[in-house]
């Protein structure tokens, strides 16, 4: 079983050398240097409640498997530490766009390369479709061969399972913030 890993992670990264050599000729050498995932859920709870509790950043530990601490710092500045791919890393992050029960966009400004968007759909008076879109960089050759794997993928679709689980089950948000953040085109990062 082993081997079969091994093969199958070195195919994959040789299959992503080879693009990234093919993309380089063909001048597209940022095409391969981050990835994009996409994950979606519906949650039976009204689209506040489903909102609500996504701003609640402390508590993402609760159901992101690797995420071992979110701190907020203000409105729009959190500070991150997870294990990604087996290897502790910290990150600061800033909202760059928050719109009540519609949307959160965020951005890395320090540490592990991010980015994204989660939005809030409201399917019925019960049940909304939560979307998260992010852009990352994979650092090292652990976490491109993992990106490769669709491990990232997998997680964050397994996060997304246990948001709707843990919410579903309690039936209702921890806590709330209302408050709007208008998107932002650039900004300075405040470390």
């Amino acid at each position: 079983m082993l081997n079969r890993v091994v093969t199958v992670a070195a195919l994959a990264v040789g299959g992503m050398m080879l693009k990234k050599q093919m993309d380089k000729k063909q001048g597209r050498s940022d095409v391969s240097e981050s990835s994009t995932i996409m994950e979606s859920a519906e949650v039976n709870v009204p689209v506040r409640s489903a909102y609500n509790q996504w701003t609640q950043f402390e508590d993402f530990p609760k159901f992101m498997a690797s995420v071992h601490e979110v701190k907020q710092r203000d409105d729009r500045h959190l500070h991150w530490k997870a294990n990604v791919m087996g290897e502790e890393k910290e990150w600061d992050a800033e909202i760059t766009e928050q719109i009540p029960d519609q949307r959160i966009a965020w951005r890395s400004t320090s540490g592990a390369p991010n980015a994204g968007v989660v939005t809030f759909h409201r399917l019925s008076d019960s049940c909304t479709r939560v979307t998260v879109q992010m852009s990352y960089k994979p650092e090292g050759p652990m976490e491109k061969i993992g990106d490769a794997l669709g491990a990232m993928r997998l997680e964050a679709r397994q996060n997304l399972q246990r948001f709707k689980d843990m919410l579903e089950e309690r039936g209702k948000e921890t806590g709330a913030w209302r408050g709007t953040i208008p998107q932002q085109s650039s900004s300075s990062s405040t470390h």
